[in-house]
């Protein structure tokens, strides 16, 4: 049974934005996950502890897959020019987020102790994670990673201070990020991946909203760099991008901004609101009011919305990406 706690008149503030109400389609999902989440984000009950998720069935079989160092194996890399290692690690980075995104897992738990030292063990004396794109720097990976590692616990880790302080010194000269190999030039740069120098920015060329995206939410959840001066204007950068085509190559297509997964990989309007809400953007603003729009038109009678769903065989990946935009609605209408 649910405990009712204390009602708080002004969360409803949000579902007043939208034409119809998702709560039900989110307690009645049939995802536990989900369901808890809603119920306790929205409805102020106490579905119980959070590690009574960390039983759920599906995730036991993460848990059980992942090998005695910590990684989990990724499952058929084939022929590559980039080690099993390397693979491992992003397969390790995919199975973490699993367990942090859907299952609220934390350090408290031993397969997070475990993923992160196995990821840590990637970091470089500079703060960045290398593998993932070999010797060449990653500052999106590097940021993703770090996400997973403060919402598991480890907001206050110094390694994550570095690894963050790393990031601000791998901006672009307009202020966001973008793969420094792109910016050299390179197209298809297999090969460059694991051999030869690390390839450093050019600073003059363009930022890249995919890049700048991901590199954000590693900020949108740091208490201590969440109100930096070079993040905020990264944000505002990153607004401005909205519907629009990447400078470069990967994912450059506008329609990828409304090709949604979750737990978030790449930049999409979803994940991209998501940290301006954390970030504490306005929904006055005028980019950021043009994304919620687009989530108001396209909302089914249900309460649900009519997206276009990439990635993963989870039959529950609607209500998982249902509950993300009410979590940005509630975050932009949290003050009523």
């Amino acid at each position: 049974m649910f405990l009712q706690i204390t009602y708080n008149e002004s969360m409803d503030a949000w579902r007043k934005q939208l034409r119809y109400d998702p709560i039900p389609i989110l307690t009645g999902s049939g995802s536990e996950p989900v369901a808890y989440f809603a119920r306790r984000e929205f409805l102020a009950e106490d579905p119980g502890p959070l590690e009574r998720l960390w039983e759920c069935r599906d995730a036991q079989k993460i848990v059980r897959r992942q090998s005695k160092n910590g990684r989990w194996k990724y499952p058929a890399p084939g022929a590559t020019d980039r080690s099993l290692e390397d693979y491992d690690q992003i397969e390790t980075f995919r199975n973490l987020g699993f367990l942090v995104e859907k299952y609220g897992f934390t350090r408290r738990h031993p397969a997070v102790q475990k993923a992160a030292a196995f990821l840590f063990s990637f970091q470089t004396a500079a703060g960045d994670f290398r593998g993932i794109y070999g010797r060449q720097y990653s500052p999106n990976y590097s940021a993703a990673i770090m996400e997973l590692l403060i919402k598991g616990g480890y907001g206050r880790d110094p390694r994550i201070d570095r690894g963050l302080r790393w990031l601000l010194s791998m901006r672009q000269a307009d202020g966001g990020w973008a793969v420094p190999l792109r910016t050299a030039g390179v197209a298809r740069y297999t090969e460059t991946l694991a051999r030869g120098k690390t390839i450093e920015p050019d600073r003059s060329k363009p930022f890249s909203h995919m890049i700048t995206g991901v590199v954000l939410r590693a900020f949108a959840v740091s208490g201590k760099y969440r109100n930096h001066t070079a993040v905020q204007s990264a944000g505002q950068l990153l607004a401005a991008r909205f519907f629009k085509p990447d400078a470069y190559i990967d994912r450059k297509a506008v329609g990828f901004w409304t090709g949604f997964r979750f737990p978030f990989w790449f930049t999409d309007l979803i994940s991209a609101l998501d940290s301006l809400s954390r970030l504490g953007f306005s929904a006055d603003d005028p980019h950021v009011r043009t994304g919620l729009d687009w989530f108001v038109q396209r909302q089914r009678a249900d309460g649900g919305w009519a997206l276009k769903l990439l990635g993963g065989a989870d039959k529950a990946l609607p209500y998982w990406l249902d509950l993300s935009v009410c979590r940005i609605f509630r975050r932009f209408y949290s003050d009523g």
